[in-house]
């Protein structure tokens, strides 16, 4: 039999214009991320239609959702069909003797200045997915064995366990846990230079000259703005992607001028000797600055705002996902957690995947007799409850229409219960849902369930009397 990701796969080349229309394909947690070289040739309903696909989303990338443990197994099948690696061109079939015909110059010529002529706020929120898609893993993996430290470090503190054992257990997951959150600049630099077309090893190199590693503390370097001390880290990632975006235009312009006899040596020196002096004394203060006021207006919101901004948020944030504007929300959480110990912004958040899995179970018990419907739901209810709603989304809620709404209704509802209570925060982003409890600051995990529970019970009572259509019960869709 063969396997059923196979037949994704092939399924997808078959309507995207077959494999010579495919210019590269990688993958993030749930979506098939391909570059299109001719979209006239691409069955966008057909697409839709391959079992397996549960959602298409055209950006400057064509984003095939099929869900997370699928979606790495269809991309490699994917890539050894063509006979390349991830992120690798494939062949193209157009080409003879290395040279283009017509119509497929015409139409990489076409892709090219879509691209270019693309939105520039689609351009910037393109560029920060692409830069945090990479560290989900690590922030989820490395985030719950954090949040493990926590519990296991309050345990130890409260009385509750006793040894050394549980204490050495407690400072490995510690250990762990920093080996992401302690460097991220780092990471985050050398995935902006990659994204931004510098040298990655350049961009870890700025993204580290933001901690002031070298710097004396006792004669500290100080703001030229302010005259006050700089610190380590001001900016944080938001910094780091600022001067990296600059360190990348000074690179590749080096690259352009300098005789090849010294660019290996010359070209870092001087890149890394302005962006170096561009960064402390500019870019760092800039950003803190810019940063700072990010998590002051976030965190008047949430403390003025109560339950009415919680509701507010919960609601909003799948529309945002699904247009994918939520990862311009990362590096702000990443800078509530640096100022503050933890992000407000996310268990609120959270509730909208809490509202999809109400309204997934009230669709399961509405629409019994829509086999189809019912399977989908099977496949993408347990990964919801786990905080991934892509599958959700564009497998279950959207295209039904109804239930996406009153889906974001139950995520507001979710989201204004934690906003009342208040003062919920995560110590790492990552994982929502269930997954989020191990995560939740000074033991608030109570009040983060009391609001999961509020989620579930806004969608589905909304989905369950107000979300669905006789067609969609008996499956006549």
């Amino acid at each position: 039999m063969t396997d059923k990701n196979v037949l994704i796969a092939q399924g997808i080349y078959d309507h995207v214009g077959g494999m010579a229309n495919v210019n590269k394909v990688v993958h993030c947690m749930t979506r098939v991320r391909m570059e299109i070289r001719d979209y006239d040739k691409v069955d966008m309903e057909g697409l839709k239609k391959v079992p397996g696909v549960m959602g298409v989303v055209e950006d400057d990338t064509l984003q095939v959702v099929v869900g997370p443990g699928t979606v790495n197994k269809v991309a490699q099948h994917m890539v050894d069909m063509a006979g390349v690696d991830l992120g690798e061109t494939l062949p193209n079939a157009g080409e003879t003797n290395g040279k283009l015909s017509v119509e497929e110059k015409a139409a990489q010529t076409k892709a090219e200045v879509k691209r270019k002529n693309q939105k520039p706020w689609s351009k910037a929120l393109k560029s920060i997915s692409n830069i945090f898609v990479p560290l989900i893993p690590a922030f989820v993996g490395a985030g719950i064995i954090g949040g493990v430290a926590s519990v296991l470090k309050n345990m130890l503190t409260a009385g509750q366990l006793h040894g050394d054992m549980w204490m050495n257990i407690a400072t490995v997951c510690g250990i762990i846990q920093s080996g992401v959150f302690a460097y991220l600049v780092i990471y985050v630099g050398i995935n902006s230079a990659r994204e931004f077309g510098a040298s990655p090893s350049l961009g870890g190199v700025i993204g580290g000259v933001t901690t002031l590693a070298g710097m004396n503390p006792e004669a500290p370097l100080t703001n030229i703005f302010t005259g006050e001390p700089l610190a380590a880290g001001q900016g944080g990632v938001i910094g780091v992607i600022i001067a990296v975006y600059f360190m990348a235009l000074i690179e590749k312009r080096l690259r352009k001028i300098m005789p090849e006899s010294i660019d290996i040596i010359v070209t870092p020196v001087i890149t890394l000797l302005v962006m170096g002096l561009a960064t402390i004394f500019l870019i760092m203060p800039f950003a803190g600055w810019i940063s700072n006021g990010l998590v002051d207006g976030i965190n008047w919101v949430l403390n003025v705002g109560g339950a009415f901004s919680g509701f507010v948020l919960g609601a909003a944030f799948l529309p945002m996902v699904m247009f994918g504007l939520h990862q311009i929300l990362t590096p702000i959480h990443l800078q509530m957690i640096e100022s503050t110990g933890s992000t407000l912004l996310l268990p609120i958040l959270a509730m909208a995947g809490a509202g999809q899995v109400g309204a997934a179970i009230a669709l399961w018990m509405r629409c019994s007799k829509n086999t189809s419907l019912t399977e989908m739901i099977k496949g993408a209810l347990p990964v919801g409850i786990l905080g991934i709603g892509e599958p959700l989304i564009y497998g279950v809620t959207l295209p039904l229409g109804r239930p996406f709404i009153t889906a974001c209704i139950g995520g507001g509802i979710g989201g204004a219960v934690i906003g009342l209570l208040g003062n919920v925060g995560a110590i790492s982003i990552g994982p929502s849902g269930v997954a989020l409890i191990p995560l939740i600051a000074n033991g608030q995990w109570l009040n983060y369930v009391i609001g999961l529970l509020a989620g579930y019970a806004g969608g589905f009572v909304f989905t369950y009397f107000f979300g669905t259509t006789q067609a969609m019960r008996t499956g006549e869709m």
